[in-house]
């Protein structure tokens, strides 16, 4: 009887040998010091046999292939229920993972009560082979220094680290992509541009942003009055509120840049509630290009950014790391951004 082209997957090597797939996974990358009895191994490798599972090459080839787990670190776990950017980031990484053979472990750093560092118990526990951190906050960026010079295999996930080249870095220019937006907008006609930010200033990205708003409101020789900035955090809640102290302030803008889709979608609501329409009163661009941006009402002008593609890419080039391929010098991964015009922009109206 001929064997199927297509290898049996670890799920179905679990279900039969009535083990987890961290066990398989454990198994059959001779994993260590993990707490399984001879019996359960040798029960993995019969089922593997049996079924002709064939292990994943990348997960074989780890230097020192200690865990078979990665971790993602982000900011908060309450960020995954509001936040389509960081849902679709971790689906990407996860898929990722399930593809080389790895499990993936989520960790938050800035929940309360949280150490912003606790991440490091992590890599000094040994229960992690390597790393991707998102969105680090300034707290935490002291420990990001001492994992990097450990030489922990380590990716981080987006802009503004201090010393930048002791990291391997993935994401976009998110300062350029901010004056890509002001640059579209001033081209429209617009010279008071307000910025309703993502989430607070402790975080490095979120202060990037701000510093492409600002410089690009300056290249074009436009005064910023300072209340026009404004944090939102993460959610459309959050979006909603802040454009609410906004418009609360009294000062008189055209335009307003939010500094992620889902703060748009807030911003949207509190801008209707106000008796202002979109685009006709304000103009409004939003960050991210997520699926729903295309079906706002109006449609919403957003930078798209290629999430998925973000996720898969951090996930290869730790990878790399993990190999410890020959020769590999520090690695930065910028993913081109571009704006994308739709009607909430009012670029599409006559005689604007």
């Amino acid at each position: 009887m001929s064997r199927p082209l297509k290898s049996p997957t670890s799920s179905e090597v679990a279900r039969r040998a009535g083990v987890s797939r961290t066990t398989v996974s454990f198994v059959l990358n001779n994993v260590r010091d993990q707490g399984i009895s001879e019996a359960t191994r040798q029960r993995v490798l019969t089922a593997a046999r049996e079924l002709g599972h064939q292990p994943n090459a990348a997960a074989r080839s780890l230097a020192g292939g200690a865990t078979g787990t990665v971790a993602l670190v982000i900011p908060k776990a309450s960020h995954l229920y509001v936040d389509v950017f960081l849902g679709q980031l971790v689906a990407s990484i996860n898929q990722e993972c399930h593809r080389h053979g790895l499990k993936m472990l989520i960790e938050s750093t800035d929940d309360d009560g949280n150490d912003p560092g606790a991440f490091v118990d992590l890599v000094r526990s040994r229960r992690i082979d390597g790393l991707i951190v998102v969105n680090p906050s300034l707290a935490g960026r002291q420990y990001l220094g001492d994992i990097a010079d450990a030489g922990i295999p380590m990716v981080v996930f987006g802009a503004g680290l201090p010393d930048v080249e002791r990291f391997n870095t993935c994401g976009n220019d998110t300062s350029a992509a901010a004056r890509l937006v002001v640059d579209h907008l001033v081209g429209l006609g617009h010279r008071k541009i307000a910025f309703v930010n993502f989430a607070q200033p402790e975080y490095l990205a979120v202060n990037e942003r701000e510093r492409g708003w600002r410089e690009a409101m300056a290249s074009h020789g436009l005064a910023i009055d300072p209340a026009w900035a404004v944090n939102a955090d993460i959610s459309a809640a959050s979006g909603y509120l802040a454009t609410q102290q906004l418009l609360a302030r009294g000062v008189g803008f055209t335009a307003l840049f939010a500094g992620n889709d889902t703060i748009a979608f807030g911003a949207m609501r509190a801008l209707a509630e106000a008796g202002l329409r979109i685009p006709q009163d304000i103009a409004l661009v939003g960050y991210d290009d997520i699926p729903l941006a295309e079906f706002a009402s109006p449609p919403l002008t957003t930078v798209r950014t290629d999430t998925i593609g973000l996720g898969r890419d951090a996930m290869q080039m730790l990878l790399a790391l993990l190999r410890r391929e020959p020769d590999l010098q520090t690695m930065r991964h910028e993913q081109p951004v571009e704006l994308v015009i739709r009607e909430s922009c009012g670029a599409r109206r006559v005689g604007h």
